[in-house]
């Protein structure tokens, strides 16, 4: 059951409220066991949700959670007051240092980044025409809900607070969260950057990853040095059920501070490169080849493999076909890696591949091997596989063969190149005579790896 609060005290918070009330039937109780201003007297239950009202402020509502039955997180229906004109928005609550609007000094409330991610989604898919959505990052109470917590808003003014189109669209974000468990097997802390988070905004819109509490660069000064204030930094990571932190900026007195406690800093390019594969995969194979961010990147029977596998093969494609596949259409060969690969090594900020994969498979190899023939086909007139080479085939235009013939560079040189025969000073020039047939053999054994160019006119 998720536990929605409604503060009479908030307008917005109100109206928020009488649309939840009004878009599904609700079952009216009575609670006689507290007053109606700390959220007895009329309760309003539907499967999934119970909503009550009360007459505090959201932020002084510490140890809210037990006006209700046992609720797997609570949602704060609440207003957003900024100047940031019509704008839906979510975020956890707690205090990174003093505590000025509500909850105690340097501590966090419990978060619940799953169900916060979902409403974010559907904030997105409800929001009226001229409303931005978006998340902030931790701040003012309640630090002690006794659940995991978020508030969802309706911002950023008077007119917003009273707009119907936009209090309907935060309450169907809210009733969208039936069902949705407070956490997932995946969420990160943030720190740094603006109050609005946009870089986090992105990892929950773009990635599987969720993120938790965020203490922000203001949040940040306000704490004070990191390395004093680990219990604040302990306390980010536990209530967010979070191991993995992502930074915004250079801080390394906060990173050191972070490993200190034994959490891992990661960047937005392994939280995007990881999304959809395991993390008992993840950690297989950067302990077999290398951290992402250092050119891993995974390939599709990642995602198909599911946990950690016993026996994956580690292998060196062949260097020099490698080579000329890319050279003759990269993105095919991209393609061809990764479609067949568990991961695979890259070089050059992650654009061009490096060599060295991880298969399921050593058959796997072979249908890598055929799909680089297939690439060379563009280029070559055959292409013949063989058990330790690739032999491609080609007719090539031998320029020095055509000036011996007495072609000056010009148009008949260029007609010459196309296969079309040409005259010279009488002669007719044929163009078999000036082409070359070349063979060059691409080893397939990473010991002999040499490409061997042979020709004949």
């Amino acid at each position: 059951m998720i536990g929605i609060v409604v503060s009479r005290a908030d307008p917005a918070s109100v109206h928020i409220g009488d649309h939840l009330l009004e878009l599904t039937d609700w079952e009216r109780v009575v609670d006689d066991a507290r007053s109606d201003s700390e959220g007895g007297g009329t309760v309003h239950r539907t499967p999934g949700f119970e909503l009550r009202s009360l007459d505090d402020l959201h932020l002084d509502l510490e140890g809210v959670a037990d006006v209700f039955a046992a609720p797997e997180f609570v949602v704060f229906a609440s207003k957003h007051a900024g100047d940031t004109g019509p704008l839906l928005t979510a975020h956890h609550t707690g205090n990174f240092g003093p505590a000025e609007h509500g909850g105690a000094d340097g501590e966090l409330a419990t978060a619940c980044p799953n169900a916060q991610a979902r409403v974010l989604n559907a904030l997105r898919e409800h929001a009226p025409s001229g409303y931005d959505v978006g998340m902030e990052g931790t701040h003012h109470g309640p630090s002690d809900v006794g659940a995991p917590s978020m508030f969802v808003e309706l911002g950023s003014g008077e007119t917003e607070w009273d707009d119907p189109d936009g209090a309907r669209a935060v309450a169907r974000a809210i009733l969208d969260l039936r069902g949705i468990g407070p956490y997932r097997d995946r969420q990160v802390v943030g720190f740094g950057g603006g109050h609005y988070v946009p870089r986090f905004g992105r990892v929950v819109r773009e990635t599987d990853w969720a993120v938790g509490h965020i203490g922000v660069d203001w949040a940040l000064d306000a704490m004070g040095d990191p390395s004093e204030n680990r219990d604040v930094l302990r306390q980010a990571f536990e209530r967010s059920g979070a191991t993995r932190a992502l930074v915004e900026g250079d801080r390394p007195t906060l990173t050191d501070a972070i490993d200190d406690l034994g959490y891992r800093v990661v960047t937005e390019t392994w939280l995007r490169e990881t999304a959809g594969v395991s993390l008992d995969l993840v950690a297989q194979v950067e302990c077999a080849i290398g951290s992402v961010d250092a050119g891993l990147r995974f390939g599709d029977r990642a995602h198909e493999a599911g946990k950690a596998i016993n026996g994956i093969t580690t292998v060196s494609l062949p260097a020099a076909l490698l080579a000329e596949a890319e050279g003759i259409d990269a993105a095919a060969t991209r393609a061809a890696v990764e479609r067949r690969t568990i991961a695979f090594d890259t070089d050059h900020g992650g654009s061009r591949l490096a060599g060295e994969v991880v298969l399921r498979e050593t058959d796997d190899l072979a249908e890598i091997v055929d799909a680089f023939a297939d690439v060379l086909d563009e280029e070559y007139e055959t292409v013949e596989r063989r058990d330790d080479a690739l032999i491609a085939r080609e007719t090539a235009f031998d320029p020095t063969a055509a000036r011996d013939a007495g072609v000056s560079e010009g148009p008949a040189f260029g007609r010459l190149a196309d296969g079309e025969a040409v005259t010279v000073d009488g002669r007719t020039i044929e163009p078999e005579t000036v082409h070359e047939r070349r063979e060059r053999r691409f080893p397939l054994d990473e010991d002999n790896d040499t490409p061997r160019t042979e020709g004949e006119r």
